[in-house]
C-alpha cells in the first residue's frame, strides 16, 4: 500500500469553550493540530500508511503532541527532538456575523528553529510514494523554509509525488523572507497544487480573470477559476493537477463548499454543499487535502471521484470539533452517495 509523509509544525491549540470570546474565558480547551499533521490524521483514518515529520521539544507538552499523532495511527518515529517549546495558537470561535479569530504564539518554537541537516530525508523517504507540505511551513522561519526545500529536492530526486496546500497566512511571514521567491521555488517541485484564489494572488500575483471574488461572494462559479488554474500550470509546468476549493462565506455559521480540479485539459467540478450550523471550520482545507490525496491514490484514473471524495470529507469535518477530521471512508462515501440525513446509525 502507498505510504505518505507529511512535514510541518504541530501546535497546541487553546480555545475558549463554545463561542466565548477571549475576554470571557476562564479556561481553554486543549487540542493538538496543524496543517500537515491534520492531513496525516485524515489519511490514517482512511487506512493509508502515513508518517508525520516535525521537530518537537523534549518535554511533556511535546510528548503530548507526539502521543496525539500516535493515538490516531500516524507514524511518529521520524520526528526529531530539540528546542524549548511547542508552538501555540489561540482560537476564538466565531458565530453568525462574527468571524473566528486566531492569535499565534509560535516564535522560537522547536519547529521555527529547525535547520538543514537535522532530518535524514533519505531515511524518511524510504518506501514512500507521496510527500506533502504546506505554505505554512516556509512562513514560520528561514530555517523551516530551508528544510522544506531540502525535503522537496530529495523527494523529487527519488521520484516521489509531491503535493502542497499553498495556505497563505497573513499573520505569518514575519521573518523577512522573500515570500514569492521562496514559494515559487518550493512549488516548482510539486505535482499536485491546492490553493484558493487568495493563495494564488498573495504568493504569485495570480488573479481570476474577469471577476472579483470579494464582490461576488458565495455566488462565484467554478468556471471563474479556470484562468487561475491555467496560470498556475503555466508558471509551474511540472504540476499535473491544480485544485481550488470554493468556499462561500454567507456567515461564520453558514458556508457553501465545493471544489474544482484542472488537469491541464479538463476542469472537474463537484456539487456545492450547504454547510449550516458549523461546529468547527478550522482544518477544513486540511481535511480536503487529506481526502484528495486518499482519492488520487485510491482512484488514480478517476479524478472526478477523487475530487468528490475530498469535498465530501471536508464537508463532514465542519461538524467535528478540533483540528483533525475524524471520519471514516464509509462515512464519506455515504455523504457522496447523497445521504446527508444525519440519522442515527443503529
Amino acid at each position: 500500500m502507498s505510504k505518505v509523509v507529511t512535514f510541518g509544525e504541530i501546535m497546541l491549540r487553546l480555545a475558549p469553550q463554545g463561542f466565548l470570546r477571549f475576554s470571557q474565558a476562564n479556561s481553554f480547551d486543549v487540542v493538538y493540530g496543524g496543517g500537515e499533521s491534520n492531513v496525516a490524521v485524515s489519511l490514517a483514518n482512511y487506512g493509508i500508511p502515513v508518517d508525520f515529520v516535525t521537530r518537537l521539544p523534549k518535554n511533556d507538552i511535546g510528548e503530548c503532541a507526539m502521543m496525539e499523532m500516535r493515538k490516531r495511527g500516524v507514524g511518529v518515529d521520524k520526528i526529531v527532538y530539540g528546542g524549548d517549546r511547542l508552538g501555540i495558537y489561540f482560537l476564538e470561535t466565531g458565530a453568525v456575523s462574527r468571524g473566528s479569530k486566531v492569535v499565534y504564539d509560535r516564535a522560537h518554537s522547536a519547529m521555527a528553529e529547525i535547520e538543514p541537516g537535522m532530518i535524514d530525508w533519505d531515511a524518511v523517504f524510504e518506501g514512500v510514494e507521496w510527500f506533502h507540505w504546506t505554505g505554512i511551513t516556509p512562513a514560520i522561519s528561514q530555517g523551516a523554509a530551508d528544510v522544506c526545500l531540502e525535503a522537496v529536492k530529495v523527494a523529487s530526486a527519488k521520484g516521489i509525488t509531491i503535493s502542497t496546500d499553498l495556505n497563505y497566512r497573513a499573520k505569518l511571514w514575519k521573518y523577512g523572507g522573500d515570500r514569492e521567491a521562496i514559494m515559487t521555488e518550493l512549488t516548482s517541485y510539486c505535482d499536485v497544487i491546492l490553493g484558493n484564489e487568495e493563495d494564488a494572488e498573495m504568493h504569485f500575483g495570480i488573479k481570476p480573470e474577469g471577476i472579483s471574488v470579494q464582490t461576488e461572494g458565495h455566488n462565484v462559479k467554478a468556471e471563474a477559476f479556470l484562468s487561475v488554474c491555467q496560470q498556475m500550470m503555466k508558471k509551474f509546468p511540472r504540476a499535473k493537477k491544480v485544485i481550488t476549493t470554493l468556499r462561500g462565506s454567507i456567515s461564520a455559521s453558514h458556508n457553501t463548499w465545493a471544489g474544482v480540479l484542472y488537469d491541464g485539459k479538463k476542469m472537474y467540478e463537484t456539487r456545492q454543499y450547504q454547510i449550516t450550523d458549523i461546529v468547527d471550520r478550522v482544518g477544513g482545507g486540511d481535511s480536503f487535502m487529506g481526502g484528495l490525496i486518499y482519492g488520487l491514490l485510491t482512484y488514480p484514473d478517476d479524478d472526478q471521484n477523487a475530487l468528490d471524495f475530498a469535498v465530501a470529507a471536508s464537508c463532514l469535518k465542519h461538524t467535528i470539533k478540533g483540528d483533525a477530521n475524524l471520519v471514516t471512508v464509509a462515512e464519506v462515501e455515504k455523504l457522496m452517495g447523497g445521504d446527508a440525513s444525519g440519522r442515527v446509525a443503529r
